[in-house]
């Protein structure tokens, strides 16, 4: 149910007026966006977390009686009837068939054993309404007469032939795509993985049961089956025992990875190829339009387990599970490469490969030569079958790489690929070349060895820290580098990339400084990285609170200090502006003899990337580009790197710091002014979207957000975090992984190739930014009244379970800054979007709105504001997720936790909630003209109400135990409570979110 970042909807993507890629006007009437007022695409809570239609949703609706039933007769098998009855006597009470008391009367006598099986009944419903729906959604994708792709691609051709598009720039376009989903390690998952692989087995089942083609005899066989797995969701526990460490976190991503490895990606990749083929942009054989990012393991920004031991040990296990998969693929190969010299003939090139195979690997030659003597690509697979085996017992021993023993990097697994390609091109082979061969390049392309390519990010203030204890030994400042103001330290780092010396040298001192020690170990780390596991497995550092040029300075002086950068003065070939970001290498790995107009020449083994996360970074973000670029010594870098600079922007932190009008909107003109800051300096911008799950994060359909974006910002690469419950939703079913995972792709495409000029006249446009402008003023004020309130804190303490997260252990990343007072500020944003979620007040994806809508139409800005609506696709959406929040938001339900939570003193802030949620529904209803929120999504309003009557009876359970557990711990000395209670307590935290689909 969940409207977040899933793209559970149709494919009608096209939005207002496109223009060409040159700007020379709208596309034909028949490729306008046909959406929900005629102006684009859909609402975005039209498909967002369920069905569309009254037939799938009748499908739901039989599958969760199915499961239901089901799980009432597992329920009175293990606790007995009369638990199953006070079940339903807790729903009918919860869903208003009786007086308030009499729920009330019957939770408070409910002991902690009862209070932990009815958390857990209600949570089971959940979880089998949660599957039976992703099933439908996939078979309502299935039941579409064609893909995102395929439509992305005929509007293209349609643009092509109607000459309003440069026939060159699609097949340009495809040649730099890049499309990163990055896997975070942040805590918002609250379901264990292995629930998740007990509700993916119930899924394949019922599709099994629904198949008619199924004999009847087998039908049984499935039911029973269902039982038991129905039965085995109940014995199994929801809660983690402990704290996931960073390796557990990354093999929860390598679970998904894999599958969309082995499951998604070959087919994905081949229709892409084929919907762009016919207008000359098909995929070249090793091109990587698809790959995927993991912080597991390498975001050490406030994570103290995420030591660089931590990090190379992840990487040895991202590699187990990369090569498992490239195995998979090989072994695919042997049964599919049956050619035979008998019948075709083979490149010399091959007969030579072979040979030198048979020199390194003589046992593989003893053991098959016998049965492939006459087919040469069988036995090739088998050599490279050995050297990805060798490769993996090479990683986990820690010992040397051995040529043509084992692999350095996918680079040499791919070139042995590309030999057998050549081959049977060569010889009447091209079908099983670019049929199972060219699909095992492209998988091999796409994941590497590694499944995907970490990042690393660690904080701005730890670099300075580290350059500090490195100057102080100096002692040539005359005074401490910590007092140094920004100036200063830009000023100093510049000079230093501009020199040669070493700031260490190999027989200096560790600094006893611990931070500086750890800081300067971790760059040592990632050289270790690139050495051991090839120059892909480590891309991007990334620099968080980046709040001046000095920050990115100072990681480069770093990088260069442990050998990962090299800066030399000098002529040769400069680094010019690129063309259309045409000719930029976007992949990864060393770039050598790149310069700069200044002369300057760098050797750059990864790419350093500044994060913006509050309003006042984001503001900046234009001007802090341009002085990085400004340095002749970091322009060098970037030509190093293939003349890319890739930004990230933080959704959470500024929507928290801001509300989520002004972090929405300070966003999007920050991506205006690195586009064209970006143009200026002739580089190619990577834009890397920090999005959390929740709207408050930043959340919403990626596809959606992708065509939100300003023209112009996207020319191919694009970089977007996928986190928590987000991971399960679009990727436990493959057919939900490719179907997201298509979507995603067709909106890349689209932007880069359809939107690079304006919609709209500059005029419009004028008047709208200011429009937005007033918004945002009025919201941000509002927002920041509310959460400058003394009494904000003691009340979001008190009227939401945020303090239990902590106990929930869904993530080894603290939920708190340590060193912090335990205000506002030391709050990360995701418990920040949690309390409020499971209280059902969900403020940081709606608050402020209202205000700032009332502003704008008071100031006489009603009708601009509904064509803003109408026309313009930032706009929309922002209004469309909004919507889809404040459908989610029950402020009846909240007001159970205030009156029962929240000290009378600390209960002002309801108030000021009640009257902003109140304003903004009005007004939202009002830019829409709608009569009722998800007015254009009956089906989806109608299923949201259903879960409710299931969520009002695990909130009820939630206030009693939240209330018991308060009381017990003021009453004993030691401020514990009994573990039984927590844990009902807990179970509570993830029935809701399990309902909800949302954690933060």
């Amino acid at each position: 149910m969940d409207h977040r970042d899933t793209d559970q909807r149709d494919t009608d993507h096209r939005g207002e007026e496109r223009t060409s890629g040159h700007g020379n006007g709208p596309l034909p009437d028949a490729e306008r966006g046909r959406g929900a007022g005629g102006n684009g695409s859909r609402d975005a809570g039209t498909f967002a977390g369920g069905v569309a239609s009254d037939v799938r949703h009748a499908g739901v609706r039989a599958g969760v009686r199915r499961l239901g039933q089901l799980l009432g007769e597992s329920l009175t098998r293990h606790e007995g009837g009369e638990l199953l009855e006070l079940v339903e006597r807790v729903r009918s009470l919860a869903r208003g068939g009786g007086d308030r008391g009499d729920l009330q009367r019957v939770l408070a006598a409910v002991d902690h054993p009862t209070a932990i099986v009815l958390a857990r009944a209600f949570t089971a419903y959940f979880q089998l309404a949660n599957i039976t729906e992703q099933l439908h959604r996939a078979r309502e994708l299935a039941d579409r007469p064609r893909g995102a792709l395929e439509e992305t691609g005929v509007r293209i051709a349609a643009a092509v032939s109607a000459g309003q598009l440069d026939p060159r720039l699609p097949a340009q376009v495809m040649d730099r795509l890049e499309l990163r989903p990055v896997f975070t390690a942040h805590p918002t998952e609250a379901s264990r993985r292995s629930v998740l692989d007990v509700l993916r087995g119930i899924a394949e089942l019922l599709d099994a049961a629904d198949d008619p083609r199924a004999h009847p005899s087998r039908r049984a066989v499935v039911e029973r089956r269902l039982a038991e797995a129905v039965d085995a969701l109940w014995q199994t526990d929801e809660l983690r025992v402990e704290r996931p460490k960073p390796a557990d976190e990354a093999r929860s991503a390598a679970y998904y990875l894999t599958s969309i490895a082995t499951d998604v990606l070959p087919g994905l990749l081949e229709e892409l190829d084929g919907a762009f083929a016919a207008v000359g942009a098909g995929l070249p054989v090793t091109a990587r339009p698809l790959r995927f990012g993991s912080w597991a393991g390498g975001d050490r920004d406030g994570n103290p387990n995420v030591t660089p031991a931590v990090t190379l040990d992840v990487l040895t296990l991202q590699h187990e599970f990369g090569i498992r998969v490239l195995l998979g693929a090989v072994d695919g190969l042997i049964r599919d490469l049956t050619a035979s010299t008998r019948v075709v003939e083979v490149s010399d090139e091959l007969l030579a490969s072979l040979a030198a195979d048979r020199a390194a690997h003589p046992e593989v030659y003893d053991r098959f030569i016998r049965l492939n003597a006459t087919e040469p690509y069988r036995l090739k697979c088998s050599y490279v079958r050995a050297r990805l085996t060798a490769t993996r017992d090479r990683l986990a021993a820690g010992t040397a790489h051995v040529p043509g023993r084992d692999y350095l990097s996918a680079r040499e697994l791919l070139a042995d690929l590309l030999l057998m390609h050549r081959s049977l091109s060569e010889n009447r082979g091209e079908l099983v070349a670019d049929g199972p061969l060219r699909r095992a390049i492209r998988v091999a392309a796409a994941v590497g060895m590694s499944l995907a390519t970490l990042d690393i990010r660690e904080h701005a203030e730890r670099h300075h820290a580290a350059l500090g204890a490195l100057y102080d030994r100096l002692g040539e400042l005359g005074r401490p580098y910590a007092d140094l103001d920004r100036a200063e330290r830009i000023a100093l780092l510049s000079r230093e990339l501009a020199g040669r010396r070493p700031l260490s040298g190999a027989a200096a001192p560790v600094p006893a400084d611990p931070t500086a020690a750890a800081v300067l170990e971790l760059f040592t780390t990632i050289r270790v990285a690139l050495d051991r596991f090839g120059e892909d497995v480590i891309e991007s550092y990334i620099v968080s609170m980046t709040r001046d040029v000095d920050d990115i300075l100072a990681v480069v002086v770093l990088a260069r200090e442990a050998g990962l950068v090299d800066i030399t003065p000098g002529t040769g070939t400069t680094g010019g502006p690129a063309q259309d970001g045409a000719g930029a290498e976007h992949g990864a790995g060393t770039r050598d003899g790149a310069g700069t107009p200044d002369g300057m020449r760098a050797r750059a083994r990864i790419g350093f990337v500044p994060l913006f996360e509050t309003v006042a970074e984001l503001r900046a973000a234009g001007r802090l580009l341009d002085g990085m670029l400004a340095d002749p010594a970091y322009r060098a870098v970037v030509a190093a790197r293939g003349n890319l600079q890739e930004v990230m922007l933080g959704y959470s932190d500024s929507s928290k710091d801001a509300g989520i009008t002004a972090s929405q909107w300070e966003i999007h003109k920050a991506q205006r002014e690195l586009r064209d800051v970006a143009r200026r300096h002739g580089v190619v911008l990577r834009l890397f979207h920090g999005r959390g799950g929740s709207v408050g994060r930043g959340g919403g359909p990626t596809g959606e957000a992708i065509l939100a974006q300003p023209f112009g910002t996207l020319d191919g690469p694009i970089k977007v975090t996928e986190q928590g419950e987000v991971i399960s939703d679009k990727y436990t079913l493959p057919q939900l992984a490719r179907h997201n995972l298509e979507i995603a792709l067709a909106a890349v495409l689209e932007a880069s190739i359809l939107h690079r000029a304006s919609r709209q006249p500059a005029d419009v446009l004028a008047e709208w930014d200011q429009t937005m402008d007033a918004v945002t003023e009025s919201a941000r004020a509002a927002y920041r009244r509310l959460t400058a309130d003394p009494a904000l804190v003691p009340f979001f303490l008190a009227a939401t379970p945020v303090d239990e997260l902590a106990h929930l252990n869904i993530g080894s990343r603290p939920s708190r800054r340590p060193g912090g007072a335990g205000g506002l500020a030391d709050l990360r944003a995701i418990p920040w979007v949690f309390g409020w979620t499971q209280s059902r007040i969900i403020l940081p994806g709606w608050f402020g709105v209202g205000t700032g809508l009332a502003a704008a139409r008071a100031a006489g800005a009603g009708d601009t504001l509904a064509e803003m609506y109408r026309s313009w696709h930032f706009f929309r959406t922002f209004l469309s997720n909004v919507s889809m929040t404040l459908a989610k938001t029950d402020l009846r339900i909240a007001a159970d936790y205030v009156t029962t939570l929240v000290p009378a003193e600390h209960a002002s802030p309801f108030e000021v909630i009640r009257a902003e949620h109140e304003r903004t529904v009005a007004e939202v209803l009002a830019v829409t003209g709608a009569s009722t929120l998800l007015e254009h999504a009956p089906v989806l309003r109608q299923t949201l109400e259903v879960r409710d009557l299931y969520l009002a009876p695990l909130h009820a359970l939630q206030v009693s135990l939240l209330a018991r557990s308060r009381a017990d711990a003021q009453a004993d000395p030691d401020g514990e409570i009994d573990p039984r209670l927590r844990r009902a307590l807990l179970l509570t935290i993830n029935g809701i979110a399990a309902g909800l689909r949302n954690t933060g």
